[in-house]
């Protein structure tokens, strides 16, 4: 399952769903951010049936991104009930990700 785009119209609608959500924050211009696109959407389709994935750009979104004091990219904050309960700030391998994830999930 593909991730779903974060923008502000729809960010907390996603966050507020009944499954945890992983929102990758990352820009265009980014080279760490685009190395660890893979990995994300490899996550996003290995964990389809108890996660849900996002990314949200933030150039595109910087009102999120100011929200959650995102100051590096790629940065990964994931959800629970609407809130957040973990964040990362740094382009990991899938193992490494999945493991971190798997502590609070």
């Amino acid at each position: 399952m593909p991730s779903t785009e974060i923008t502000q119209e729809n960010f907390e609608s996603v966050i507020a769903g009944d499954k945890p959500v992983l929102v990758d924050f990352w820009a265009t211009w980014c080279g760490p951010c685009r190395a660890f696109g893979p990995v994300v959407e490899a996550v996003a389709d290995e964990m389809a049936g108890e996660l849900v994935v996002g990314k949200c750009d933030v150039d595109q979104n910087p009102e999120i991104a100011q929200r959650f004091g995102i100051a590096t990219i790629p940065t990964t904050i994931l959800f629970k009930g609407g809130q957040p309960v973990h964040t990362t700030r740094s382009a990991m391998s899938k193992a490494q990700l999945l493991a971190e994830l798997r502590q609070h999930l």
